[in-house]
Formats: structure tokens, C-alpha cells, sequence
């Protein structure tokens, strides 16, 4: 017989046994499982089908990705590869085997692709068709033509001249006909920022150098903080290809001409264990717990080495200025290229020198580096259009360069160095009244010049210096140096503030003039300056490859 507790429970449906499914659950599992036989069975569909049109694609070993960059002798032909540069009408009709980037791609129709190739200063354009002795297929039509900007391909194919000239190409008289397409490095889905779109002139002005615009046209244009930012991208464009072609050629070019005139190279140290040349400027770092500074210039060591008896040195490399300056002409790293002399006679033997020097980087730019400057002048037209004196260029003290300004109309003392905007402003003037870009000025007053300067004996407020101008800018800064010891001493204590010398930081400067040396000078270059005021640009950062200044560090 049940008990009440039995007869309490609700009654259970038939069949329905404990912890058995529902009707509600089965049903969404047969759902489901109908599902998943159809999306399998879809799935094998497209395997299938991917299997059957791969099979029939005649020219699957003609195109793809390489492994690791690298064509497998197994598989692929090797080339040898010509440079874009290289390619003339000579070629026409003949294979040959770039490999260059991706700077846009598009497919045509189903037959048709067409690919836009950029190797460093030149582009090209190369056609897939379908069809042709190598039998190209639709497969590799459309994938060639849907290749990610900016990836590196290996191309094989014939150069043909095509009916018309193609404008959008440097290489505007020839094309390439495509046999074979391989990628050796993919590039991104989306960019940062178009590599065309950086083909143009950066903005000018604060606001423009950190906002992109557009042109005329309204093409985008880049600013030139967004460049810097993606410096690997902008290194792409054939303009900054070129720069720094011409950076390397004004480093050859100062070493080339020192060399044959006698000069030893040297490298000297970039950390010294005090602040020195006045104490101002001066970048200080932990040297294993112990203050450091990273050095303003080689100017000491350059001394000490003629103190030493080397005569005439050089050096190039890096100088370092922590100053605050947020200019188009100011960084706090950036290349120096100095050299120190013995003086024989007179110490105006320093400014000829430097002189020649100078013009010897001029005209060795003009005749060594014709095709980048016309690579340039594709986006600065006025580059290299530096008016250089047939004889000796202007050699103008510095009380008439300011009597010239004064004459102008401008406001400038002869108690202090001249402004940038005054510098400019006498660069126009001297411009039109010598027809040139290139001169110096000399006999700066003393007020303005380093403690280790020469004074000028016939007038004490003066001294023997010089500063060379391109385009009304400063270049060069160059003395004779004081070589007498207690001379040397007597400058560093009248200064304000006044300097120890046989402090830490410049007694063993001191120490190399009390054992003799040679009267003697020098001077100081900017490279990324010279380079920039050359080329006509509007930024030395656009002269640097990963500037440094008071608000980059990075990259």
C-alpha cells in the first residue's frame, strides 16, 4: 500500500524517464545537427570546388608566397636581378627580374591586373594578362591584383614599350609584361599612412607640421610630424631616398678633401666628466652613479690632438645640444663635421681653407650627384640652385654686415650676435647686392664668441672668427683659438660666470697649451644643415634620418 508521501508527487508522463531530454531539447538538437551536416557538407563543397579550380589553374607555380623570402630551387627559376634604374630601351623585348614593392595594385577585369612597382627613386608599371606563352591564368590575375601595398615582390617578365606613355611612372617609356609573381615580404592590410600621399612637400609652418592637409587638388599631403612618426614609411618616398644619397655625399666629399690635404681623421670621446665650453647646453647622464655629460663638440680634443703634435685633424660625428630651441633649423642631436689646423702665417689661413672646403662639397655635389638632385627636384624644383661667387666669396666684418641691416631699415646691435631672422634678412640683402648665397662673416665681438676664441690684438672687443652662411643661414663657425696659456687663463676667468681652469672639467685642457702648441683654429659644420639649406627644404628634420630635439626622442 503507498504512503501519503507517495501519493503527494505529481504524476510523471508517460515515457518520460528520470534525466532523460526533453521534447523542446531534442528538437533544437536535431537543429542543430541538420546545421552542422549542411555546413559540413558546404565546407566540402568549397574544398572540392578550391581543389578543382586550383587544379585547373595552369599557373599556380607562377605566382604566390615564397617561404621565408626565398625561392626554392626546387620549385622556382633564380634570376638575376636588375635594378629599375637599369632599365632602358635597350631591354625591350628581353626577361628580366626586379624585385620591388607593391606601390599600388588593381585588378582591371578578369583577364587584366595591373601593378604599380617602386624600387628606392623609380616606378614602373607592370601587366598581368591573361593568357600568353606562360599561360596565365584568371587565378593569378585577380591575386596579383589584389597584393597588399607596400610588400616586396619578385617579378619576372618582359619589357614591352607600351602604346602610350604612362605619366604615373617615372619609367614612363617601358612596362613590364608579368610571367611570374612572387611574394617576399606581405605588406599590411592598412597603413599608417599612404607612401604616395608623402610624395609631396610636407606643410610648412607650426600648425603644419602636425596636421595633414590637402593640396590644391585635394590630394592629401602628410605633415611632417605624421612622417616622422612612421620615419620607415617616409624613408620609402624617392625624394627622402635622394636626401640622404646627398647627406652621405657631403660626408664623402669633406673627408675626400681633407685627406688629400694632409688632415688626420680622428674619434673622439662623446662623454666627458664635466660640463664644459662655458657649462651651458649640456645633456648630464649617470655614469655608473656619478655624473657625465654628453659632449657639445670635439672642440677640446681637437685642440689637445695639435697640442699633441697631429697638426691637422678632422672628424666627423655626434654633437649634442640640450637646448630648448623648437626651430626648423635646430636639433639637440644632430652630425658635426669639424676640423683644427695649425696656423702659419696668418690666422685668415683657417676662412680660405674652409673656404675651399666648402666649395670643393658644392661642386662635388653639382658634378657627382646629378640624379638625385633631379630626383629631388621632381618635389623641390629650386634644389641645388645655389648661387656660388666665381671668385672668392664675400668676406664681411661683422660691424658692416650689421651697418647693412641697420641701412635696411632692421634693428641690430653690435653688442650682440645676430638673430635668425636678421641672418636671413642679411642673407637677402648680401643676395642682391653680391649675387650670391654663400659668404662669411668675420671679426664677431668677443662678447659673442667661446672663451677659448682669439682676440683680434688691434681691437680687443673683437675677435679673429668667422661664420660661413648658405642662404642667409649659419653653416660654420670657425676662430683661430687662444693657444697661450695664460691668455687661455685670463679669458676663462673674466668670464660670466667665471671658470676655474684647473677645474675637473678643464685642467687637463689647460695643461695641454702650459707644454706648448701651436697658434691654430678650425671650425665646426652642420651637415643636416648644409644639407637642408642645399636642397632648398623647409625643415633640418626632413635633413636627419630619426631627429632629435627637445619633443622627439622617439623614433
Amino acid at each position: 500500500m503507498a504512503s501519503s508521501e507517495d501519493q503527494s508527487l505529481p504524476e510523471r508522463p508517460k515515457g518520460e524517464e528520470i534525466g532523460a531530454p526533453s521534447k523542446n531539447a531534442l528538437k533544437k538538437a536535431a537543429k542543430d545537427k541538420e546545421k552542422a551536416d549542411k555546413a559540413a557538407k558546404r565546407q566540402e563543397q568549397e574544398r572540392l570546388e578550391k581543389e578543382k579550380v586550383e587544379a585547373s589553374d595552369t599557373s599556380k607555380h607562377l605566382y604566390g608566397k615564397l617561404a621565408e623570402g626565398i625561392l626554392d630551387p626546387t620549385k622556382q627559376k633564380a634570376h638575376a636581378i636588375t635594378a629599375l634604374r637599369d632599365l632602358d630601351e635597350g631591354l625591350e623585348n628581353k626577361e628580366v627580374t626586379v624585385r620591388a614593392r607593391v606601390h599600388n595594385a588593381r585588378v582591371q577585369s578578369a583577364k587584366l591586373a595591373f601593378l604599380d612597382l617602386r624600387q628606392r627613386t623609380e616606378n614602373i608599371q607592370a601587366v598581368i594578362a591573361e593568357g600568353g606563352e606562360n599561360g596565365i591564368s584568371r587565378q593569378m590575375v585577380k591575386w596579383c591584383g589584389g597584393l597588399n601595398k607596400e610588400s616586396i615582390v619578385l617579378v619576372t617578365g618582359l619589357v614591352k614599350k607600351p602604346k602610350e606613355p604612362i605619366n604615373s611612372a617615372t619609367i614612363s617609356n617601358l612596362e613590364l609584361h608579368v610571367e611570374s609573381c612572387f611574394v617576399v615580404a606581405e605588406g599590411p592590410l592598412q597603413l599608417p599612412m599612404q607612401v604616395k600621399d608623402a610624395m609631396h612637400p610636407p606643410p610648412t609652418g607650426d600648425e603644419a607640421e602636425t596636421e595633414d592637409q590637402v593640396d590644391s587638388q585635394g590630394v592629401p599631403v602628410v605633415s611632417l610630424n605624421v612622417r616622422l612618426n612612421n620615419r620607415v614609411l617616409s624613408l620609402r618616398t624617392p625624394t627622402d631616398q635622394a636626401i640622404f644619397q646627398i647627406n652621405g655625399a657631403i660626408c664623402e666629399l669633406f673627408r675626400e678633401y681633407l685627406l688629400k690635404q694632409q688632415f688626420q681623421e680622428l674619434q673622439t670621446p662623446k662623454i666627458a666628466g664635466a660640463a664644459t665650453e662655458g657649462g651651458s647646453g649640456v645633456f648630464e647622464i649617470n655614469y655608473f652613479n656619478t655624473p657625465a655629460f654628453l659632449t657639445q663638440s670635439p672642440q677640446f680634443y681637437k685642440q689637445m690632438a695639435i697640442a699633441g703634435d697631429m697638426e691637422r685633424v678632422f672628424e666627423i660625428g655626434p654633437v649634442f645640444r640640450a637646448e630648448n630651441s623648437n626651430t626648423a633649423r635646430h636639433l639637440t642631436e644632430f652630425t658635426g663635421l669639424d676640423f683644427e689646423m695649425e696656423i702659419h702665417n696668418t690666422w685668415e689661413e683657417i676662412i680660405d681653407f674652409a673656404e675651399s672646403l666648402l666649395i670643393f662639397i658644392f661642386n662635388g655635389l653639382r658634378e657627382r650627384c646629378k640624379y638625385w638632385m633631379e630626383v629631388i627636384q621632381r618635389e623641390y624644383p629650386e634644389a641645388g640652385n645655389f648661387k656660388i661667387p666665381k671668385g672668392r666669396a664675400p668676406r664681411i666684418r661683422f660691424a658692416d654686415g650689421i651697418k647693412m641691416l641697420n641701412e635696411a631699415g632692421i634693428d641690430a646691435s653690435l653688442d650682440e650676435d645676430i638673430s635668425t631672422t636678421n641672418e636671413k634678412s642679411l642673407g637677402r640683402i648680401i643676395l642682391q647686392k653680391y649675387q650670391t648665397d654663400f659668404y662669411f662673416l668675420t671679426h664677431y665681438p668677443t662678447a659673442a664668441r667661446p672663451f677659448y676664441t682669439h682676440l683680434d690684438p688691434s681691437t680687443p672687443s673683437l675677435t679673429h672668427s668667422y661664420d660661413a652662411f648658405m642662404r642667409g643661414q649659419e653653416i660654420v663657425s670657425g676662430a683661430q683659438r687662444i693657444h697661450d696659456p695664460a691668455m687661455l687663463m685670463q679669458r676663462m676667468r673674466g668670464m660670466e660666470p667665471p671658470l676655474d681652469p684647473d677645474s675637473e672639467g678643464f685642467k687637463h685642457y689647460v695643461n695641454a697649451f702650459r707644454m706648448g702648441c701651436a697658434p691654430h683654429g678650425g671650425g665646426g659644420f652642420g651637415l643636416n644643415r648644409i644639407t637642408m639649406l642645399w636642397l632648398g627644404l623647409g625643415n633640418i628634420r626632413q635633413a636627419t634620418l630619426f631627429p632629435r630635439d627637445p619633443g622627439r626622442k622617439a623614433p
